[in-house]
């Protein structure tokens, strides 16, 4: 055989290897927003993409704190471990995405559609979620200290072991809803109905805040220092 030909032959012995080897295509930050658009771990905080169509794109550990993204199309977007502090999605499609560990704090989802997304883990202290549609989503071990969940559609939702210390639930329908571990110090339940949620515990009803017309599951009733005094903001 000819040098030529052991070259060759050495190559196409290689070529898989080098195949393997091929680093994964890089995110374009400078790339447009666009559908399936890969932004992970790129820099775009105070930018402002209201009412784009950016479905399915991958945003994890992009940094968009403070950026204004409210009406936009996010179905089925990647946000883990995003940085979302103080962004805007007020009214956004986000049904389906994934914002496990995403850091969101005073972040901003009123009015916004979360079916079946996973805020597994978000940190959302204060964040805004009043009229926003959770139903059957995973926001279990998440962070929603003083979250405003007001009007939220949260029926099927998986709270198990979530934090709601000081969480404003009223109005909230959340039937279906399972909160087995959930913490509830001062979470306001007021006129709120749990009669058909999973999981509540008398213990958990004596440190939250509800009122006379709270509706509570067969078997548990109301704290006898029901309504709380004025919750401190």
């Amino acid at each position: 055989m000819t040098r030529l030909g052991q070259f060759g032959r050495c190559a196409l012995l290689l070529l898989p290897l080098m195949l393997l080897a091929t680093p994964p295509a890089a995110a374009r930050c400078s790339d447009s927003p666009q559908p399936g658009v890969d932004w992970s771990k790129c820099d775009k905080k105070k930018k402002n993409l209201r009412d784009r169509d950016m479905n399915g794109g991958n945003f994890e550990r992009a940094d968009l704190s403070f950026t204004t993204l409210s009406g936009s199309n996010l179905a089925g977007a990647k946000l883990g471990r995003a940085i979302l502090t103080s962004a805007r999605f007020q009214a956004s499609d986000l049904s389906g995405a994934d914002l496990t560990k995403a850091l969101a704090s005073r972040a901003d989802f009123e009015g916004a559609t979360l079916t079946g997304a996973v805020l597994s883990k978000a940190e959302m202290a204060r964040a805004k979620l009043s009229r926003a549609d959770l139903s059957n989503a995973n926001l279990s071990k998440g962070e929603f200290e003083r979250a405003q969940f007001h009007e939220a559609l949260l029926e099927g939702a998986d709270l198990t072991y979530a934090d709601l210390a000081r969480a404003d639930l009223t109005g909230a329908k959340l039937a279906g809803a399972d909160l087995t571990g959930a913490y509830t110090l001062l979470m306001r339940i007021e006129g709120s109905d749990l009669s058909a949620v999973t999981g509540l515990t008398q213990q958990q009803l004596d440190i939250a805040c509800g009122d006379t017309a709270t509706k509570l599951p067969d078997g548990l009733t109301a704290a006898a220092d029901w309504p709380c005094a004025a919750v401190e903001e």
